[in-house]
This record gives structure tokens, C-alpha cells and sequence, in this order.
């Protein structure tokens, strides 16, 4: 299908990127690797006036370290995050996690900010983000701002943002001595996850002292199975993580669909759950 017709700027930094969303309000959308937004426009399931294409502002690509954390720009693509030394050594989960994005073809041109910015609970990398206690940051005419995850993503294709905002960094904590591990079930090969947990692990003398544990498409937005998270605490062994995997669905709402049903998605999370955090937790 072809989509409606709509007027293209293509800023060539961030501040104009800003001003230029700002003049287009709540009509203009970012066109960040095209990933998420051409279908939409495709299917005429978004009717923007203006596409404002920021894929030429070198500033908002690339990964340094600022301290404890990662600083990832937010048009840097799947394939980059997932070869980058830096994320690969204090993020590990995030490259795992990005590398089972759909295809090599989506990885090449999709972003990291694009798909958070998209804020599909049924993606891979919002649950990852909220696993590592990532903060997202936007820049608009009144400067720029912090969102913690957990604040982040607001309901199902909702995300804090202000329509004359722009994700700019996100800023991942270094998550050295973690364990890490992305799992996830999907209908077939390059799919959408049916359900995805992102596990990290801290370990102290042969026991789980501190876990993270968060969720893809469990809800109308990715979430932390907190319940599971506190359960786990001073686990030893596999029996204790099974366990703790039990409360993994407590407190979400999975979706009806024709791939599956809220009973079937919660039996997946706690599965999954499990095997991540044995996984993790090198217990696997």
C-alpha cells in the first residue's frame, strides 16, 4: 500500500532536528533507521504532515563511557551496538538481546533509539533497557532531560516523549560481574517475541544476591517481574530459582491474541523466567 503523502525535512544536527520538530507539532514524526515507522506509514496506520529523517546527525550515532556508564546515541544501528567493545564488555545483556532483533537486514538499519522510542512492549530491547536501570535522554526547546526507564514507556506504543522531543542518548550502567542472559519464544524464526525475559545476576558467595528480571510483551508495556526479583534474593541453587520463577507473571496483564492467550503467556514467562536466570546465574 502506499502512504499518504507528507512533507520530509532531513536536519543535519540536533538542534535543528529539535526546532524543526517543535514547528511541526503533533503531526511531525522522526524517521530514525525506518524500521518501526515505514510500516506504519505503509499499512496508512500513522498519517504524519511531516517526517523529519535525522539519519545523517553524526552526534546522535556512536558509544563512549562517561564513568560507570555507557553512553549509546540513539541512531546507532542494532548491528553497531551489537560488535561495539564497550557494550559487549559492561553491557553484555544489551548485545545479546540485540542480537536476536529480527534479521540481519533489520539490524543494519534499525536503531536502538528507534525501537525504544516506538516503545512496542512486544520488542526485545525495552525490557533489556529496564533490566539494566537504563536512563533515557531527550532534547527539546527547553533543553535536555533524563527518564529513568521504569518512567519511560508510558502505555502500549506510548513513550514519555513530548512530540517536539527527541531521544538523543540512552545511559546504560556498566554492569560488570553480572551474569546475563536474553531468552525468548517466538512462532517462527525473526519473529515478534510471544514472550522474552532479560535476565541479569549478581553473585556472592555461590548465591544470587541481587537480580533483575524484565519482561517482553507481558503488558502494554515491557515490565520488571519485581516479585520474582525480591524471591530470588540469597537463592542457591536450581530448586530456589525455580521457585522464584513461579511469581514471574504476578502483577502483569498478557495480551489476547491469535498467537497465544494471557494463561499460555504466563506460563512462558515463568519457563522462561527459569532458564534465564539459570542461565544468568551460570546454574544452567
Amino acid at each position: 500500500m502506499i502512504p499518504p503523502a507528507f512533507d520530509y525535512a532531513r536536519p543535519a544536527d540536533i538542534d535543528e532536528a529539535v526546532r524543526t520538530l517543535a514547528e511541526g507539532g503533533e503531526d511531525a514524526k522522526v524517521l530514525a533507521g525506518g524500521q518501526s515507522l515505514l510500516p506504519l506509514l505503509r499499512l496508512r496506520l500513522a498519517f504524519p504532515e511531516l517526517v523529519v529523517d535525522v539519519g545523517r546527525i553524526p552526534a546522535l550515532r556512536g558509544v563512549r563511557e562517561d564513568g560507570d556508564t555507557l553512553v549509546i546515541g540513539a541512531m546507532t544501528t542494532h548491528h553497531d551496538v551489537i560488535r561495539d567493545p564497550l557494550v559487549r564488555r559492561h553491557a553484555g545483556l544489551l548485545a545479546a538481546a540485540t542480537a536476536t532483533v529480527a534479521d540481519p537486514a533489520v539490524r543494519h538499519r534499525g536503531t536502538l533509539g528507534g525501537s525504544l522510542a516506538h516503545a512496542d512492549p512486544a520488542g526485545d530491547l525495552p525490557a533489556v533497557v529496564l533490566a539494566l536501570d537504563a536512563e533515557l535522554v531527550a532534547q527539546g526547546p527547553r533543553g535536555r532531560r533524563a527518564v529513568p526507564a521504569r518512567q519511560f514507556f508510558v502505555d502500549y506504543l506510548q513513550s514519555a516523549l513530548e512530540p517536539d522531543e527527541l531521544l538523543v542518548e540512552i545511559r546504560v550502567p556498566k554492569a560488570d560481574g553480572w551474569g546475563f542472559h536474553y531468552e525468548k519464544f517466538q512462532r517462527v524464526a525473526q519473529s515478534w517475541a510471544m514472550v522474552g525475559v532479560a535476565a541479569l545476576v549478581r553473585r556472592d558467595d555461590g548465591h544470587i544476591a541481587e537480580a533483575r528480571v524484565g519482561l517482553t510483551n507481558m503488558g502494554t508495556t515491557p515490565l520488571r517481574a519485581t516479585a520474582t526479583e525480591e524471591a530470588l534474593s540469597g537463592a542457591g541453587d536450581p530448586a530456589a530459582v525455580a521457585r522464584a520463577a513461579e511469581s514471574a507473571a504476578i502483577g502483569t496483564q498478557p495480551s489476547q491474541d491469535a498467537s497465544a492467550s494471557p494463561e499460555y503467556r504466563a506460563h512462558l514467562a515463568r519457563v522462561l523466567t527459569k532458564r534465564a536466570v539459570l542461565t544468568a546465574a551460570g546454574m544452567g
